[in-house]
């Protein structure tokens, strides 16, 4: 059992796990369906090739909050190309400046042969839409004989220097980690996400499970202010009047 760990920073994303229609809404941090079918484009899975989607929907998925960003809403008008009609006015929703750690755990050999598509894409990865390609690399690497849990502990903070900066008088900060439930934990929500099917006829998703927990990790940039013991020295005065 291994995990593989995913960068996922870039100026805009969008996580949508119930989005239809007009209204396109966004998670606050990335869905499993999203980086699963993330790592499908990377390693030239088909739309309809449930069969192969099986194995990665099979992985079992966390991620981590290095940096929430802001949430951006973008009107769209829109018309027909050929007919110059109207189109239905939409909304679509982003997270802007966000970055997180997303971690898939599984069998050795499938998550390294994901790791060697993400080098060598056959399709280029997005964070949630197409419309939004991440900003460098997103594979950190692979982890052997870790949990899932235990990998998103380990991983280094990933948030921006100048968020990082924000915050260097932290030796270490909380971050909180979104991921699907072990056996024992009952306390788990569920969303529905669970890939099932990227066909353009008829996407499905099931339930999955997910816990909430935070992990703290060392700030690289942390600048903890030294206590400065004033000088006091009595004596002084009587020197100068002397």
């Amino acid at each position: 059992m291994s995990v593989l760990t995913l960068r996922l920073a870039g100026p805009l994303q969008s996580w949508g796990s119930s989005a239809r229609f007009t209204r396109r809404t966004t998670e606050s941090a990335p869905t499993k369906s999203g980086v699963v079918g993330l790592l499908a484009a990377a390693a030239g899975i088909e739309r309809g090739d449930d069969a192969a989607l099986a194995a990665l929907a099979g992985l079992r998925f966390g991620v981590r909050i290095d940096q929430p960003g802001s949430r951006v809403r973008d009107f769209q008008t829109a018309h027909h190309g050929d007919t110059g009609a109207s189109m239905p006015l939409s909304e679509r929703f982003y997270l802007a400046d966000a970055v997180f750690v997303a971690a898939v755990a599984g069998e050795t050999g499938l998550l390294t042969r994901l790791h060697a598509a993400l080098r060598a894409p056959v399709y280029p990865p997005f964070l949630g839409r197409r419309s939004c390609p991440p900003a460098q690399p997103v594979e950190l690497g692979i982890r052997d004989g870790a949990s899932l849990h235990q990998a998103l502990a380990d991983e280094p903070w990933q948030a921006a220097a100048w968020y990082r900066r924000r915050h260097r008088g932290e030796a270490t900060v909380s971050l909180t980690v979104l991921r699907e439930a072990d056996e024992k934990e009952a306390d788990a929500d569920y969303q529905r996400d669970q890939p099932l099917s990227f066909s353009a006829e008829q996407r499905r998703h099931a339930l999955r499970t997910v816990v909430s927990r935070t992990v703290t990790v060392p700030n690289p940039d942390a600048a903890l202010r030294q206590a400065v013991r004033p000088r006091h020295e009595p004596f002084d005065a009587l020197e100068e009047s002397v």
